[in-house]
């Protein structure tokens, strides 16, 4: 089939069954977090018990204070108890040899899993038992995913509530709505799908096998499927094999592909219809999702077609840069998971990015610099790209002279202020982080790619270590693979942009949602910049990349930029 063709179809479908779940899917998403939380039938009575079980009074209502300080204790509790569990790990069932984890690799694994970002300095089949993996990583993969859309519905509540005193509803009964309405029967349906495909479920250590050269070697086996389906549900993205989704076990068929990318779009896309449902005006929805279809759009555009030409002698005679990619998915499946998976903070992989053409790692590099808000993380993408909506808002209010005002709240000082500082808190760490780490001399030897200033290794390895920095700030978890990442400096360095990357936008956000919450609704007037339509799309648009453009392009230009030019 014609490479073009192939790439339009699968596209279609992926739309086509996204199309389908927008209205219900998001619809559903909106009654799960506004219905009575005493609900004493079905999930309601699971509910409660954990509820009892926790102290915790599902009608109790807090501030942004409160809630903030719930999902920080929250998500400490849960660092120290999985890094205590992969220290341990030796000394539990089904552990097959393994011992403890180290504990540079303990904390860097805990706080990315507890972050949603799942960054792997590690192979997991000889690194990570059966009870670590589900006991613990695939437990973070649920609940850190139910966090992020706990923060985006927050930050909703205050823009829709009035003059309540802040509340912005109770951070216990979000997680636990999330995780056991959403994530959990949305999990079990992928992977019964996925198995169908032929992934595995087993919690054997693995089988030994003879090679069609004669030679035996064993095979690791995994409990795959059931934490596949919530790692790319939930935008998390660890493989529970090394690698990842190119494994065959993992994603074995076209088709499994395909649904993968689909799980991953599956409740960012969706989370859209929610907002506009809540907010009482789903065009507001409709509009954030057209920057959201149209940036994805664009960047899906540009990596096919740096990948669908040809660069070098190989790719001339495979007609198509092919290298480091599985010949059953293609350039079209290739691509189109990789802008899928660095677009929404997944890091899944199911091709080598790192032998992507210098344009195509480029383009997938600035698909997270944007922010990963096209559609972004579940949750995280949502709110991102509210706190994006509100700086436009302002900056457009000031070019034509309208009134600053978001949905009914005045954007004054101090909301323009946490907007900012959410917005800034990024850059700040993918800049710091990687000039730090290209100047210190005790790095140059982790590089894959080094090389004289100028060559063309030298410019591919500060690419790695640009990449590496912002996956860990966006919260993303994918890797450029030559850069070796197992020192001490790179175990704490990337830990702490991915602590400091998940949870100070958060305390901004829900700052935010406690200043709107704060405020009396006012009605829209003559001067009130309209939020819907065309012209805002643009507007918002425009504000992304020019957000990122000023920001990182001076970075770029040193390294992917520069690579495609020689």
């Amino acid at each position: 089939m014609n490479p073009a063709i192939a790439a339009a179809l699968q596209l279609a479908l992926v739309v086509a069954v996204l199309a389908l779940a927008f209205v219900p899917l998001g619809d559903y998403m909106a009654r799960v977090y506004t219905t009575d939380p005493d609900l004493r039938s079905g999930d309601g009575r699971v509910e409660s018990l954990i509820y009892r079980l926790g102290r915790i009074d599902p009608r109790a209502e807090q501030t942004w204070y409160g809630y903030a300080g719930s999902v920080l204790g929250f998500s400490l509790a849960s660092v120290l108890g999985l890094y205590l569990l992969q220290r341990v790990q030796g000394l539990l069932p089904l552990d097959h040899g393994l011992s403890g984890v180290s504990p540079a690799v303990a904390f860097n694994t805990a706080i990315s899993f507890v972050t949603n970002t799942n960054w792997q300095s590690y192979v997991p089949e000889t690194t990570m038992s059966h009870v670590t993996q589900s006991v613990g990583l695939a437990v973070q993969n649920l609940v850190s995913a139910a966090v992020g859309m706990a923060v985006a519905i927050a930050l909703i509540r205050g823009i829709v509530r009035a003059a309540r005193g802040g509340e912005i509803g109770n951070f216990w009964v979000d997680l636990t709505r999330g995780t056991l309405r959403i994530l959990m029967p949305l999990a079990f349906v992928v992977a019964l799908i996925l198995l169908t495909q032929g992934v595995i479920q087993s919690y054997r250590s693995g089988f030994d096998a003879v090679g069609v050269d004669g030679n035996g070697f064993t095979t690791a086996l995994a409990p795959v499927a059931s934490q596949e389906a919530i790692k790319l549900l939930g935008t998390n993205g660890g493989g529970v094999l090394a690698a990842n989704s190119a494994h065959p076990f993992e994603n074995p068929t076209p088709v499994s592909n395909i649904v993968q990318i689909i799980a991953i779009l599956l409740i960012p896309v969706a989370l859209t219809r929610t907002f506009g449902t809540l907010v009482g005006n789903r065009r507001q929805g409709l509009t954030v999702l057209g920057v959201m279809a149209l940036l994805f759009t664009a960047m899906l555009a540009l990596a096919s077609a740096a990948e669908s030409g040809t660069r070098g002698a190989a790719a001339t005679a495979a007609g198509a840069m092919m290298e480091g990619k599985e010949v059953r998915f293609g350039i079209p499946g290739s691509v189109l998971f990789a802008v899928s998976t660095t677009g929404t903070s997944t890091g899944a992989v199911n091709s080598a990015h790192d032998s992507m053409s210098p344009l195509g790692g480029g383009t997938v590099l600035l698909n997270m610099l944007f922010g990963e808000i096209a559609p972004g993380g579940v949750g995280s993408g949502l709110y991102g790209i509210l706190v994006l909506a509100v700086i436009a808002v302002f900056v457009g209010g000031l070019l034509v002279g309208r009134t600053p005002e978001f949905l009914g709240k005045k954007l004054r000082r101090r909301e323009i202020t946490l907007a900012a500082l959410t917005v800034l808190v990024m850059p700040a760490l993918v800049l710091t982080g990687t000039a730090v780490a290209v100047i210190l001399s005790s790095t140059t030897g982790f590089l894959g790619n080094s090389g004289e200033p100028g060559t063309p290794g030298a410019i591919h390895g500060f690419g790695e270590v640009l990449y590496a920095y912002a996956s860990a700030a966006n919260n993303n978890g994918s890797a450029f693979g030559g850069l070796t990442v197992t020192s001490d400096w790179f175990q704490a360095s990337l830990g702490m942009c991915m602590l400091f990357g998940r949870f100070l936008p958060i305390l901004f956000v829900l700052a935010l949602a406690g200043s709107f919450a704060a405020q009396r609704r006012i009605p829209a007037g003559a001067g009130t910049l309209p939020t819907t339509g065309v012209a805002f799309v643009g507007l918002l648009t425009g504000t992304v990349v020019l957000v990122a453009a000023l920001t990182f392009f001076p970075a770029l230009a040193l390294g992917p930029i520069a690579e495609a030019l020689q």
